[in-house]
């Protein structure tokens, strides 16, 4: 196994949680950074700065490095897309404000008595420089706060499942996944996420909600393309089968609804 650097201390969890997998996925591959370079066409540099997070892979890295290393390159997507949003979020949060200039320096021997309207810029520029460092010190103050709570919360998060339900956002690709359905123990599962309890609703995506969507289907409640994003179609066919099963209606798929899919008859 290779001596790997220790990944810089302000990454976000989820930004260190996909170059891990990569590093992994490179000792599994056995393969020197050239060789690895030349099955996936990025140069061993390029490697270098990935894998010890000096910069973010592109999407396409990450796709031909689960190629090589035998990995499901649609989880891998997934940790990318959401690795990329807390990249440019801290990137947006460690950007400084430029320091406000100083104030013009009074002259050496300015009679200030003869000139009370010299006296009374100086007061002004200083007074506004002051405003300024103070409306900048809270800007940064904020930021600061807004990244440790979304750390808090990732961390809360990190044990519930190996890959983190998601919030849509733009840069996002569609991907289509394949319902592997069997059952077990009188359960039935699609083969992309065995939970039982994480709560599902608008604008969330992942794993757990493309297994949702599969169970969906197996009810007979069509939530449209098996893409694991919880949209306006997949809300619909979970207030159909909770409808139709006798359960609260509310459109969000919660442990009675997940209980309700994984044990219910086919309709």
């Amino acid at each position: 196994m290779s001596h790997w650097r220790e990944l810089p201390a302000e990454l976000h969890p989820d930004v260190r949680h996909l170059i891990v997998r990569l590093r992994g996925l490179k000792d599994r591959s056995e393969l020197s950074k050239r060789r690895l370079a030349a099955k996936t066409g990025y140069s061993a540099k390029s490697w270098q700065r990935y894998l010890n997070g000096r910069s973010l892979p592109p999407r396409e890295a990450v796709e031909s490095m689960a190629r090589v290393g035998g990995d499901n390159p649609h989880r891998l997507l997934v940790l990318h897309e959401i690795a990329a949003q807390r990249w440019s979020e801290g990137r947006a949060v460690t950007a400084t404000a430029p320091a406000p200039d100083d104030g013009p320096a009074p002259p050496e021997h300015a009679p200030t008595e003869h000139h009370p309207q010299g006296r009374h810029l100086r007061v002004a520029v200083t007074v506004a420089a002051v405003v300024t460092a103070l409306s900048v010190t809270a800007a940064l103050l904020l930021a600061v706060r807004l990244t440790e709570a979304r750390a808090q919360l990732a961390d809360e998060r990190a044990g519930v499942a190996a890959t983190a339900v998601a919030t849509v956002s733009e840069s996002m690709v569609p991907v289509i996944y394949t319902c592997e359905l069997e059952q077990r123990d009188g359960r039935w599962y699609a083969g992309l996420s065995r939970t039982t309890d994480i709560l599902l609703s608008n604008t969330q995506m992942g794993l757990e909600v493309a297994e949702a969507q599969c169970l969906l289907q197996r009810a007979g409640s069509e939530p449209g393309d098996i893409d694991g994003v919880f949209g306006p179609k997949t809300r619909r066919a979970v207030e159909r089968m909770q409808k139709r099963g006798g359960l609260i209606v509310n459109g969000v798929i919660d442990p009675p609804t997940w209980q309700a899919l994984r044990e219910g008859a086919p309709q």
